[in-house]
């Protein structure tokens, strides 16, 4: 009888300290309480706990990631939008994640979807569009801020997607192509203003070598004659093109004088008659 007592409670002493064993991987935690009060945080690998008297709740320390699905919001500009994002969070302090907030997934997760939305309406479409990582670092601050008491670090917040209304997207291909118009424009004007300085350092040049007009008038005559071969040219000396000049001139001076002379008439003395 007395050795029967004694396997018995020997057999229940090992059914409890077996019990009491605990085993948590390297990314996992076990947060430990006494009798109801917390008594710490163990793990990883092998240790013992209390049977009845200790319970664990058990938490992953791996990042977090959180989709945070669209929403529709305003910008500072009245347009409106739907965006959406990512969040990547992990937890510092198990002991906290546990004590201080009663689920904090889903606490996590309306702080990030409360916070993109406020932090999207106060800015305009453009920085929406063009300064996502303002953005997403303005939200991660804010988020991480609300977070830190709960043992939970925000690691990154990016936004994967805006969508914008189909009319608000024909304006904004507008003004795209008014810009990219309005820089064509700008380039040609530099371009010409270049060639026109360079022509006339080139009209100088032939000025004073009259040779060169004649190497550029070969030099046209074979351009022309390798686009359009079948086009008949009929070249003429520079010197009847100067000599017509000099006449037309002439002609002009002798007109101009001519008409000057027949307007002007000799004055004639008046005759007073005798008194």
């Amino acid at each position: 009888m007395p050795n029967s007592l004694l396997g018995t409670v020997l057999g229940v002493f090992i059914v409890l300290v077996i019990s009491g064993l605990k085993l948590d991987r390297e990314y996992q935690r076990g947060v430990i309480f006494r009798l109801g009060r917390i008594k710490g945080v163990m793990g990883p690998g092998l240790y013992w706990t209390i049977p009845v008297i200790d319970q664990k709740t058990q938490i992953d320390i791996r990042t977090k990631t959180v989709n945070i699905e669209p929403q529709e919001t305003v910008t500072a500009d009245s347009v409106t939008i739907k965006v959406n994002a990512v969040l990547y969070y992990r937890i510092l302090d198990p002991s906290k994640a546990i004590n201080k907030v009663e689920n904090y997934q889903l606490a996590v997760y309306q702080t990030a979807l409360t916070s993109l939305r406020n932090v999207v309406g106060q800015n305009i479409l453009d920085d929406v569009l063009q300064n996502r990582d303002k953005i997403n670092t303005k939200v991660q601050e804010i988020v991480d801020e609300i977070t830190e008491p709960w043992g939970i670090i925000i690691e990154r917040v990016e936004m994967k997607d805006v969508e914008i209304p189909p009319s608000m997207q024909r304006a904004m291909a507008k003004e795209a192509e008014a810009i990219r118009e309005k820089r064509a424009r700008l380039i040609k004007a530099a371009a010409e203003q270049e060639a026109s300085i360079k022509l006339a350092e080139a009209s100088q040049k032939i000025v004073e070598n009259p040779a060169a007009l004649e190497l550029r008038r070969l030099q046209m005559l074979t351009e022309i004659g390798a686009e359009n071969n079948t086009t008949t040219l009929i070249m003429m000396p520079s010197d009847f093109i100067s000599l017509a000049k000099t006449w037309t001139e002439a002609l002009e001076n002798g007109s101009k004088r001519n008409v000057y002379n027949s307007q002007v008439q000799p004055l004639q003395p008046e005759n007073n008659p005798k008194e």
